[in-house]
């Protein structure tokens, strides 16, 4: 027993999340084996303390386990009083990695916000023993040279993820007080011997609000050499979601400003500052064409195409399944998978864990709750911007196909609206898109198949669409048209259409059929509640253009055919009829027939620029 490590009831108490009191009763009944009594006090083996801790967690009544923490992002509240999936094998490997700065690049509410706390209460050097946190997690098992750095360093940490102004002033006067905010969880600089007169004076005009915005974009650098001339070591410098202010800039006008600032910002704290021992970013995208980085050679981005540090950012097949039986709910695996499971970060399949624990925390009923984490104004302004072709391509993704794109993963925020590169680079890095297989580094560049990743994202897709063809159009058009398709009025359902196409981008006027049939199948999601909508699948001698399966057996199937003319004096009614006929003629509607249901409305849509008319009928 001499060759384990030992530990106080204190300590123990405090991995079990009990009282010291109750803890002296488990080692008089002998509950903790290899417990010694020394005197007046207990020595107790920290193996016996974990595995106890973990017999306890399996046998724990349903009312007793312990709850999802849905919106926590403190490592130390998630770890001791929730359900914690263990990524602090991470630590290990940013321990081992020689880069001095790593930026992970990843989509929202996967996990970023939680890591930075995990690594400042792993790392800082607190009078607080944090190591408890930890004892019974992963990275205790790695090892001397991974434990002995717990606790060990003085860490500054900056978040940036709730900078979310209009105009540069304000975001600047956001960014000036967080920074102050650092400084001042650091009090002993102030009064430290060992800090400098000249550190001291810096601190003390940053909190009366003298400093130049020039003299300010060197606060990184003053604050590590104060701390590193006050505990004699290194500085850690951990910074989350490094962009929001980049992409707020972007939208609101400031972009120059703002990049121009941060630039300076990170450049005097993390390139070539010899007060740095190890400095970790995380935001959404690399950003760093633009210079951000410049220069910094140190720097190791990670990215949703990497192989490396892929597995720690979302959650693993097995760590849900394992999440599952722990909730006694692994009958449930079929319909996380369908909903939040998908994304392939380099070579690691993952599941969405914000989605995943709200999966849980929500009585296992499955719902988009991804799509309220943010406004997703991006998205609707690449939606906004789409060219007829690539509205073809968003067609086939919602048809769950796959997409050959090019890729261009260092791709800044102006760029996203000017090439497919840019596009498509961006809905994967935020999420809305995933690697089908890894990706394909050729002489002309860098290319992926791409693909929808699951039902929820799916269905924040059809959401997104539905809000930017009705853009300008208000509610009621969109409205109308669920009316429409349910009472199969072929005159409500005209008068809709070309009510928000009138009112809705100017392109219209050379659209190609594949963009009408873009345009109409997002409108179909306004009944998706109602029907499993299909599209381009073979049916009969041919292939349809949208198909409606009702959920419901006492309601109608549809099926639409659509047709365009760039002929301005084309009769519009004779090429809707001709649609009509082609979806007899080609019996599309065989697949209802085998599904036995009852009848089946055809509609035929023709679209001449912004004109259309609808022709409907029945097959029995």
């Amino acid at each position: 027993m001499s060759q384990e490590h030992m530990i106080t009831t204190t300590e123990a108490a405090r991995i079990l999340g009990v009282s010291s009191r109750y803890v002296l009763k488990l080692c008089t009944q002998g509950e903790l084996s290899g417990a010694e009594k020394c005197g007046r006090s207990w020595k107790i083996p920290e193996r016996s303390v974990m595995e106890f801790n973990r017999e306890r967690n399996v046998l724990m009544r349903q009312d007793e386990l312990l709850p999802c923490g849905v919106g926590k992002s403190s490592y130390k509240e998630l770890a001791s009083t929730c359900y914690y999936v263990d990524k602090t094998l991470l630590i290990k490997e940013i321990i081992d990695d020689y880069n001095a700065v790593q930026l992970f690049a990843r989509p929202r509410r996967f996990g970023k916000s939680l890591t930075i706390s995990m690594l400042q209460t792993f790392f800082e050097k607190t009078e607080e023993d944090t190591s408890v946190y930890f004892r019974d997690r992963a990275i205790w098992r790695e090892g001397k040279r991974y434990v002995c750095q717990q606790g060990q360093f003085p860490v500054i940490t900056l978040s940036f993820k709730d900078i979310k102004y209009s105009d540069w002033a304000r975001t600047y006067e956001a960014i000036y007080q967080i920074l102050c905010d650092e400084f001042n969880r650091h009090p002993e600089i102030r009064e430290s011997e060992l800090v400098s007169e000249l550190d001291k004076r810096y601190v003390k005009q940053l909190f009366e609000g003298k400093l130049t915005e020039v003299e300010l974009s060197r606060a990184l650098y003053q604050l590590t050499r104060a701390l590193c001339q006050h505990y004699k070591t290194k500085v850690i410098i951990l910074i989350d979601e490094y962009d929001t202010p980049i992409q707020e800039g972007y939208h609101n006008g400031y972009y120059e400003q703002v990049i121009e600032f941060i630039r300076n910002l990170f450049s005097a704290g993390l390139k070539d500052n010899e007060f740095l021992k190890q400095g970790v970013l995380t935001g959404i995208l690399r950003v760093s064409k633009e210079n951000l980085f410049s220069g910094l050679n140190n720097l190791a981005v990670n990215t949703v195409v990497d192989d490396k540090y892929s597995s720690y950012f979302g959650f693993t097949h097995d760590e849900v399944e394992r999440m599952a039986e722990y909730y006694g709910k692994i009958d449930r695996m079929s319909e996380l998978e369908l909903w939040y499971d998908g994304y392939l970060f380099g070579q690691a399949r993952l599941y969405n864990p914000w989605s995943v624990m709200n999966y849980f925390n929500n009585d296992c009923k499955p719902k988009t709750f991804w799509v309220n984490t943010s406004e997703n104004s991006i998205l609707q302004d690449v939606l906004g911007s789409l060219s007829p072709e690539n509205a073809e391509e968003l067609t086939e993704l919602l048809e769950g196909k796959e997409v050959i794109t090019p890729l261009n993963m260092e791709v800044i925020y102006p760029q996203i609206k000017k090439d497919i590169a840019g596009l498509y680079s961006f809905l994967l890095m935020c999420g809305y898109l995933k690697l089908v297989s890894p990706v394909d580094e050729t002489e002309f560049g860098t290319f992926a198949r791409v693909a929808i990743p699951n039902f929820e994202v799916r269905r924040v897709f059809e959401t997104e669409v539905l809000s930017w063809i009705g853009k300008g159009t208000g509610n009621t058009a969109i409205t109308n048209v669920g009316k429409a398709l349910y009472s199969r009025d072929a005159v409500l359902l005209q008068n809709s259409i070309r009510e928000f196409i009138c009112q809705t981008v100017s392109f219209f006027d050379t659209s190609t059929e594949g963009f009408y049939h873009g345009l109409i199948l997002g409108l179909t999601a306004v009944v998706g509640s109602q029907y499993v909508i299909k599209s381009n699948r073979e049916s009969g001698s041919g292939r349809y253009d949208i198909a409606m399966y009702p959920k419901n057996k006492g309601f109608s199937g549809i099926i639409i055919e659509i047709k365009s003319t760039k002929e301005k004096n084309a009769d519009l009614g004779e090429l809707a009829e001709a649609a009509l006929k082609q979806i007899e003629a080609k019996d599309y509607t065989a697949d209802f027939q085998v599904q036995e249901t009852e009848s089946v409305t055809c509609f035929g849509i023709a679209f001449c620029g912004k004109e259309t008319a609808v022709k409907s009928g029945v097959s029995k």
